[in-house]
């Protein structure tokens, strides 16, 4: 498998200034290339304490000129908050800089503090998103954007520097609704999961967006790559405990940012399943029941447990790649390190074994041929 590492910039925890969480952050993703993950990951989230991190693609640019094998990813850009031909623009760049290591993530959003923020109405996300994601897509293709949609509206223009590689099949977006996913298809992405709901449920929607992909595309489907929060320790019991704490704390933070405990999100176009989610917030004991669903989805416990329950993850979707998070919650950094290491050297090896390199769509990220440049249409 392809075994990358993500860093989420939380500022939560007592007595943690956001200049100590960026440092020690920073010094947490300068650990990835050294240890053999695959890939770096960063988010995007704006005005909270949730994610400090509200510029993607610099973090990812930083990182590029900061390492030189590692494969560069966004988890997510969000679309509906930016200008689409700003980021073709810093795609292109961030690619160029990066010898061709970069994994282009997008999503269409669900904070309410972020759309009001950016002045953006959120229930018009899912077309915008659309038409920001076809813009970019085809742009990134041909060398240049030119589109006319409801929402935008763009005059023809070059990507300078030109993209010198195909971005097809390295293009991911996170779904979560059914809806979501079959766009997604139409789209001809892949699929990046954050584990959030019941594996049943995930194992069908990717069935329909495959069948759907395939039908479109007339081809195969990039596979999954899925996402997870993970701990370690040798003693079953104390992982429990740890986890529970931490990726406990970090989903009472989801729900936080994201108001899941509101009700604004029912009856919001496109947002049909978050507004579910509320009702279930809103009963009595939700959010706990909440916090101890979200914590059984990820892999923690002894480092044999944390392989097996990746393994499970892998059968479940077909995911080639997995992309482990250690610092969340408000996490002493002195774990998340620990973690961080003792994952890359007993469980990353047997993992990279279960798909060869050669066989992986990701695998495609790797630096381009010198002199690949891609052609604009005339």
């Amino acid at each position: 498998m392809h075994v990358g590492t993500g860093i989420v910039y939380q500022g939560i925890g007592a007595g943690r200034t956001d200049r100590e969480v960026v440092q020690r952050e920073l010094a947490l993703a300068d650990l990835a290339e050294p240890l053999g993950y695959d890939s770096l990951w960063g988010v995007e989230h704006h005005f909270t304490s949730y994610t400090m991190c509200p510029d993607v693609l610099q973090h990812l640019t930083y990182f590029a000129g900061r390492t030189k094998r590692i494969q560069l990813g966004s988890m997510v850009v969000v679309l509906p908050w930016h200008d689409p031909i700003r980021v073709a623009e810093q795609v292109a760049v961030l690619d160029h800089m990066s010898n061709g290591r970069f994994v282009f993530g997008i999503g269409r959003g669900l904070g309410r503090v972020e759309f009001e923020g950016f002045g953006v109405h959120q229930a018009d996300s899912r077309e915008i998103f659309t038409e920001s994601a076809q813009m970019l897509l085809e742009g990134l293709e041909r060398g240049y954007v030119e589109f006319s949609g409801k929402h935008i509206q763009q005059a023809r223009r070059d990507i300078r520097p030109r993209p010198f590689k195909s971005f097809r099949g390295r293009t991911y977006a996170a779904a979560v609704s059914p809806e979501s996913s079959e766009l997604m298809a139409r789209l001809g992405v892949g699929i990046l999961i954050v584990p959030q709901k019941p594996w049943p449920h995930v194992v069908r929607e990717l069935a329909a967006y495959r069948e759907i992909y395939r039908q479109l595309n007339k081809a195969e489907p990039p596979p999954p790559i899925v996402a997870g929060w993970v701990h370690l320790d040798d003693d079953e019991a104390a992982a429990q405990e740890t986890a529970h704490k931490y990726i406990g704390r970090y989903y009472e933070s989801v729900v936080e940012h994201y108001e899941l405990a509101g009700n604004h999100l029912r009856g919001l176009k496109g947002y049909e399943m978050y507004g579910k989610i509320q009702e279930k917030m809103n009963a009595p004991g939700g959010v706990d029941a909440g916090v101890d669903f979200f914590t059984s989805l990820h892999p923690w416990g002894t480092p044999k447990q944390v392989h097996e329950k990746i393994l499970e993850l892998r059968r479940l979707t077909g995911a080639e790649g997995f992309i482990a998070m250690f610092s969340y919650g408000g996490m002493p950094y002195e774990i998340a390190e620990r973690n961080c290491r003792r994952f890359a050297a007993e469980i990353m090896p047997k993992l990279k074994a279960e798909v060869p390199l050669a066989q992986q769509n990701i695998a495609s990220t790797r630096p381009a041929t010198a002199g690949a440049e891609l052609t604009a249409s005339a």
